[in-house]
């Protein structure tokens, strides 16, 4: 088996996708929305972390150019290196997010955009739970996923196979809920990623905050 072979399919995908993916999904108007909105709620200076960064736009570009600390974490080598050249302001880590430690109460702000659907359902649990304690109490999160009662179905992703696993939308708001997150607002929208034969995706966005103690 090649190392190549041996990369979690997530890092196969996004490193074929490298920029074409920004391209399609970085102008997302709901996506910018909820960075707004996390913006107008964190300290000055505010230590934050951007699960699945990507190329490091629009997140942890926004989140630097408004004076916050960033780290960005991703399982792609080549994202991970489009993201430091282009925000060379924030700090990326090439980690899986499932094995990576997070300390407890150590983050004002975590966003996590789409970065789920590729675990199974119960990493997603495990996963938000290990979030939740993350963040600081009072602390916002904000996340996004395709809403769909699906495991482990092969659908085609800007033009390559890939594996989804996601929830039903109030699964999904009770799977956030369970791991110890307040839903304060959810944006149900539609939007279609300009990428050659790409049609519309159901979108949500769930802004959220971890209660203080």
């Amino acid at each position: 088996m090649t190392h190549e072979d041996q990369r979690p399919p997530a890092a196969a995908l996004f490193d074929a996708l490298g920029a074409d993916y920004e391209k399609a999904f970085g102008h997302a108007p709901a996506h910018l929305a909820a960075l707004e909105w996390l913006i107008e709620r964190l300290p000055p200076g505010a230590r934050t972390l951007d699960v699945g960064s990507g190329t490091g736009r629009p997140t942890a570009a926004v989140l630097t150019a408004a004076g916050h600390s960033v780290l960005g974490v991703d399982v792609s080598p080549v994202m991970v290196e489009l993201a430091a050249r282009q925000v060379p302001e924030a700090e990326f880590r090439r980690a899986d997010i499932r094995e990576l430690p997070l300390e407890a109460d150590s983050f004002d702000g975590v966003c996590v955009f789409f970065s789920l659907l590729q675990m199974t359902r119960a990493e997603q649990s495990a996963l938000l739970r290990r979030l939740a304690l993350a963040l600081k109490p009072g602390g916002h999160l904000v996340l996004a996923t395709v809403p769909a009662d699906v495991e482990d179905v092969e659908v085609v992703f800007m033009g390559r196979p890939v594996r989804a696993t996601s929830f039903a939308e109030e699964d999904f708001v009770g799977m956030v809920e369970a791991a110890g997150l307040m839903v304060l607002s959810r944006n149900s929208t539609v939007f279609t990623p300009d990428h050659p034969g790409a049609g519309p995706e159901p979108h949500l966005f769930l802004r959220c905050r971890r209660e203080a103690a």
